[in-house]
C-alpha cells in the first residue's frame, strides 16, 4: 500500500507544513509494503490478544458497576481495579508472548497499591486477572499478588527513539468508563521512535456507524477491535473475534457535509475553539461528544470527518493518548497533525510536544481545516 503525501502551503507560515501520518517513514513500494506489514505478524496477534482479554475484564468490572444499587459516585475503586488490572494482564500477556527486551510505556504503576489500605485493591485486581487467564486457558498460570504488582510496574518504561516499546492506556476513558459510556484499551508498538502497529479495544462502540444509530440503542451490537500495521491498512472486528473488514475514513470533500468529534469532557478540550473552527469550515451538524480513543476508531471507519482535540494551557500530551488511534486513522486513510500542520512525534518519551493541539480529517479536507484552525487560534488569541 503506497501512502498518499499532501503538502499545503499556508501564507501564515515561514515554511509549508508536511501533512504526512503519524511520523512514519517516507513511502514504501508496494512490494516492500508487504514485507513491512508481515514483520509485525506476531505483535499484532499478541496485541490484539491482549486488549482483547482486558476488554473483558473492564466489561465486567464495568457491568457489576452499573448494577451496584449503592456504588457512591464518588467511589472510584471499580475504575481503579479495571485500569490496573487491564495493566497487569496486558502487560504479562506481551511479556509472555516476547520474553527478551521488553519494553512498556504505561500510564500506572504500582506505588499507591503497595501503601496501607491497597491491599483490598489488589486481592480484587489478582483475583480478576488469574480468571481473565484461567478462562482464556493460553497460560497455565496463576499470578500471585507480587506478580501482579510487578506486571503492573512493567510499564515504567521511558520510550525513546531506539528499540521497540509497547505502548499502553489500559483505560482511555476512565469517565466514560465510570458513566458506562466510552472507553479504550489502546495499545501501541513503537519501533525506532515510529508508530508500526495500533490496537484498540472498544467495549462500548457499537458495530454499525454511530450516525446510523444511538450509542446506546438496544438493537446495536456494541464492541469493537480496531488495528493496523504500518502499510498494511486498517481493519475492525467485533471483540467476539469473528471476521474483520477493512475500513476507510470518510470520503467527504464539502466541510459543510462533514460532522467532527470532540472530548466529552470539556476539561478535556476546549469547546469554544472547536467550536469556532466548526463555524468558519461552515459544518452545520453538532458535534459528536464521546470519550477516549474510541473517536478515532470511530473516525476510521467514517463515522464521522473531523476530530479536534485542544487542550487547555499548561496540559501536555502524553503519547499512550494517541499512539494506537494515530496509527488506526493513518492506516485507513486519515491525516493526524497538531495544530501547525506537524506529525506527531512518539520518539521523545513519554510526552507529545505540540503545537496547540490535535487536528485529525481525511486528506481532501485537512488543508481547508488546517486553515480554519489558525485564523481561528489567532482569532481567539487576539480578544484575549
Amino acid at each position: 500500500m503506497s501512502i498518499n503525501w499532501l503538502r499545503f502551503v499556508s501564507p501564515s507560515l515561514k515554511k509549508p507544513p508536511l501533512f504526512h501520518l503519524c511520523h512514519l517513514p517516507p513511502p514504501p513500494s508496494s512490494s516492500s509494503a508487504v514485507i513491512v506489514a508481515m514483520s509485525y505478524d506476531k505483535e499484532l496477534a499478541a496485541a490484539k490478544k491482549a486488549a482483547s482479554l482486558a476488554a473483558r475484564l473492564c466489561q465486567k468490572v464495568q457491568k457489576a458497576l452499573l448494577q451496584s444499587d449503592v456504588q457512591s459516585k464518588n467511589d472510584k475503586s471499580p475504575v481503579t481495579v479495571a485500569d490496573y488490572g487491564s495493566q497487569a494482564l496486558v502487560s504479562f500477556v506481551l511479556q509472555q508472548e516476547f520474553p527478551d527486551n521488553f519494553s512498556l510505556v504505561a500510564e500506572e504503576d504500582s506505588k499507591d497499591l503497595r501503601k496501607d489500605g491497597g491491599q483490598e485493591i489488589v486481592e480484587r485486581i489478582k483475583k480478576l486477572v488469574n480468571d481473565s487467564l484461567t478462562i482464556d486457558g493460553s497460560y497455565n498460570v496463576t499470578l500471585s499478588t507480587e506478580d501482579v504488582l510487578k506486571a503492573i510496574d512493567n510499564g515504567r518504561s521511558e520510550g525513546g527513539s531506539q528499540g521497540r516499546h509497547w505502548v499502553l492506556d489500559p483505560i482511555d476513558g476512565t469517565k466514560g468508563f465510570l458513566r458506562g459510556d466510552q472507553y479504550a484499551i489502546a495499545l501501541a508498538l513503537l519501533d525506532g521512535g515510529k508508530v508500526v502497529l495500533g490496537v484498540l479495544a472498544c467495549p462500548n462502540l457499537p458495530l454499525t456507524s454511530l450516525s446510523d444509530a444511538g450509542q446506546h440503542s438496544p438493537n446495536n451490537k456494541v464492541g469493537c477491535l480496531f488495528f493496523a500495521v504500518v502499510g498494511g491498512g486498517t481493519y475492525m472486528q467485533p471483540l467476539d473475534g469473528s471476521s474483520a473488514v477493512k475500513v476507510q475514513v470518510s470520503a467527504v470533500e464539502n466541510p459543510q457535509e462533514a460532522s467532527f468529534f470532540e472530548s466529552y469532557e470539556a476539561a478535556h478540550s476546549m469547546h469554544d475553539l472547536s467550536s469556532l473552527i466548526a463555524q468558519k469550515l461552515g459544518v452545520k451538524a453538532p458535534p459528536v461528544r464521546i470519550d477516549s480513543q474510541a473517536k478515532y476508531g470511530a473516525l476510521s471507519r467514517g463515522d464521522g470527518a473531523i476530530y479536534l482535540r485542544f487542550p487547555h494551557k499548561g496540559y501536555r500530551e502524553k503519547i499512550w493518548d494517541h499512539a494506537a488511534g494515530c496509527l488506526v486513522v493513518s492506516e485507513a486513510g486519515g491525516v493526524v497533525t497538531d495544530a501547525a500542520g506537524q506529525p506527531l512525534d512518539f520518539s521523545k518519551g513519554k510526552y507529545l510536544d505540540l503545537d496547540t493541539g490535535i487536528i485529525v480529517t481525511n486528506q481532501k479536507l485537512m488543508p481547508l481545516l488546517f486553515n480554519a484552525v489558525r485564523k481561528s487560534i489567532q482569532e481567539k488569541a487576539s480578544s484575549l
